[in-house]
């Protein structure tokens, strides 16, 4: 059977851009928009995006991650950007308060 004559289900995928400065307008997320264009390559599924771009606050991720999750249902929640590996950058701290294995 070919992947045309497959069905797949639909997915909802969740999207969070972290950035202090692209959230504030500073300049332009090119996050999410790169993680569209990657996954979209990648999936056959029909795709819904639920998209965030928020600063990199630690309840605001936690917060972020829960609506996906638990309101939205999203299948899939990916998140990028942060302040990279310095002190400021509380996203996987933020991840870990709210996921478990």
């Amino acid at each position: 059977m070919t992947t045309s004559e497959l069905s797949f289900e639909p997915v909802r995928i969740g999207l969070v851009s972290i950035s202090d400065r692209a959230s504030s307008g500073v300049y332009e997320d090119k996050g999410i928009p790169a993680l569209q264009a990657w996954l979209g390559r990648a999936l056959h599924n029909p795709v819904t995006w639920v998209c965030r771009l928020i600063p990199d606050e630690q309840d605001g991720i936690s917060a972020t991650l829960r609506e996906l999750v638990d309101t939205e249902g999203c299948n899939l929640v990916l998140t990028t950007g942060g302040t990279g590996p310095a002190p400021r950058d509380v996203t996987p701290e933020a991840t870990l308060a709210v996921a478990d294995k």
